[in-house]
């Protein structure tokens, strides 16, 4: 049985800015699927920098596709 991650995003402001921008309800599985595609996008970027030599994450690392 897989392990329950931490929650990466803000859950407050998440639901706020859809409830704000289209009058919608939030379920907690868009906060952990967020979550999970932030980590996903992190681990791209680590990756990137250090295929460049860097202990640094910059912007340019974080590509979506």
């Amino acid at each position: 049985m897989s392990e329950k991650k931490e929650v990466l995003v803000v859950a407050s402001k998440v639901k706020s800015y859809i409830k704000s921008t289209a009058s919608m309800n939030t379920s907690a599985e868009v906060l952990e699927k967020l979550s999970e595609t932030v980590r996903e996008i992190c681990d791209q970027a680590m990756a990137r920098a250090k295929d460049d030599g860097r202990k640094t994450v910059k912007a340019r690392d974080i590509v979506l596709q």
